[in-house]
């Protein structure tokens, strides 16, 4: 028996439960995916497979985490555990505790006119045209892991950007796990960008409940329209007791640009993959992250970077600051296929190993089927710079901090890669209060 089987005989004995939360765009593509994990082979990834060789999705999912099928309340005090101590950053924003969207109060009434950024159950429902064309769009229902949160998901978040339409506000999303027992969640994310439309998102990943067991399978769509511009930075503090596959899918379409950066401060295990596909001519994407690992964190990131047109553009930076016993990896990948020429795409991978115990893997990789690109990528992987270390103590300054301020320099250029007004200072804050050592606990998360 594989992790699999569990949600399948879950699926099986609560079909009507589950198809009971979505509309018809959720419910249409559910029997499929069961199909799919059913058929012989059918598993998640293990370290045996390609691309795994650090992070087994099958010892992720294999505990028998319970699954709020019945859409039982678990109460969660949201005002009270959210505050966000960095002036000047103002958003709209909403909560999902565990897989339930839950909007702040009179967010329609704040939304720019035609912006919709509501439960993904109740968008199947009260616009199934929409959700129709896009739900399921950029996302691969052949990868069991999309396919076992397609038909395990009731709900998730929809945002739908109009053509032409701005918003001067960052809207904001706030994952929360709360619950008595263990827990797992299934999340969906489809954020739909129309031509010459502009949208900036934070995502926040907490746990409230430290002393529990938590499974996060998330998969995030983000289709990109014509000229559109779309920024999401995405923030993890969860407990050293959470497990998290998130799998986003990227499709930009002609003169898009898209910047994605993800931060990862605290977690159990902690997968991330992205898969950005430039389909349309002069696309830009910006992907950038930042880990620090202590204690026993695992953060894995994996990138695939597809350049499908001619003159796009692509840029990917990773960075890691791995201490005590925690381990770390990145494998990415960018494919330049011949209907592309006049690619630019840069990727750099760059960690320091705070301690003898910490390890990292990494793994760039070029797959070039052009002759007309400018490509490039690099990995490094060291200790702490000791000259730089020798002359802050030669100045006085305790080792301690000098290894504190050090690491922070380190991460500089990734946040500078952050555009949302208010968020850099907010980033500089809570990378410094996690080298300082002070764990995140969801108490500069909630921005009204």
């Amino acid at each position: 028996m594989n992790a699999l089987t569990q949600y399948i005989d879950l699926y099986d004995s609560a079909r009507q439960a589950i198809h009971a939360s979505g509309g018809d765009p959720l419910n249409s593509m559910r029997d499929e995916c069961r199909r799919i994990l059913g058929m012989d082979g059918a598993g998640l990834p293990t370290k045996h497979t390609e691309g795994f060789e650090k992070t087994s999705i099958e010892d992720m999912f294999a505990p028998d985490y319970g699954v709020n099928v019945n859409r039982i309340g678990i109460p969660v005090d949201i005002a009270a555990t959210f505050r966000c101590d960095v002036p000047n950053l103002s958003t709209l924003q909403a909560t999902v505790v565990n897989d339930k969207f839950i909007p702040s109060a009179g967010l329609d009434d704040k939304l720019p006119s035609g912006i919709r950024f509501m439960s993904l159950a109740h968008a199947s429902k009260e616009m199934p045209d929409v959700v129709s064309r896009y739900y399921g769009s950029a996302a691969t229902l052949g990868d069991e892991s999309v396919a076992l949160n397609t038909m395990m998901v009731q709900d998730g978040v929809f945002i739908h950007i109009p053509r032409g339409v701005r918003s001067d506000k960052a809207l904001q999303l706030v994952n929360i796990f709360s619950s008595p027992t263990p827990l797992a969640a299934f999340r969906r994310v489809l954020i739909v960008a129309e031509e010459d439309s502009e949208l900036k998102l934070l995502v926040c990943d907490h746990t409230q409940d430290r002393t529990q067991s938590y499974l996060a399978s998330q998969v995030i769509e983000i289709i990109a329209g014509r000229n559109a511009c779309l920024e999401m930075c995405m923030i993890e503090e969860s407990s050293q007791l959470t497990s998290r596959y998130s799998r986003m899918f990227v499709k930009q379409e002609q003169g898009s640009n898209v910047t994605i950066n993800n931060t990862t401060l605290t977690c159990g295990t902690s997968r991330n993959d992205f898969d950005v596909e430039l389909a349309g001519e002069h696309c830009e994407c910006h992907l950038s992250g930042m880990a620090i690992g202590s204690g026993h964190m695992h953060i894995d990131n994996d990138t695939s970077v597809f350049h499908r047109a001619p003159r796009c553009k692509s840029n990917q930076l990773f960075k890691y600051v791995l201490d005590e016993e925690s381990d770390g990896a990145f494998e990415g990948s960018i494919t330049v296929t011949p209907s592309a020429p006049y690619t630019e795409a840069y990727q750099s991978n760059r960690n320091i190993l705070a301690s003898g115990s910490a390890r990292m893997h990494c793994k760039p990789q070029l797959i070039i089927n052009n002759d007309e690109v400018k490509c490039s990528h690099g990995a490094t992987t060291g200790q702490i710079d000791e000259d730089a270390l020798f002359y802050m103590r030669s100045r006085g300054i305790s080792e301690e901090e000098g290894r504190r301020m050090l690491m922070q320099a380190f991460m500089i250029d990734v946040i500078d890669t952050v555009r949302i007004p208010g968020l850099q200072d907010r980033l500089r804050h809570l990378v410094d209060r996690r080298f300082s050592g002070s764990l995140g606990n969801c108490e500069t998360c909630r921005t009204i």
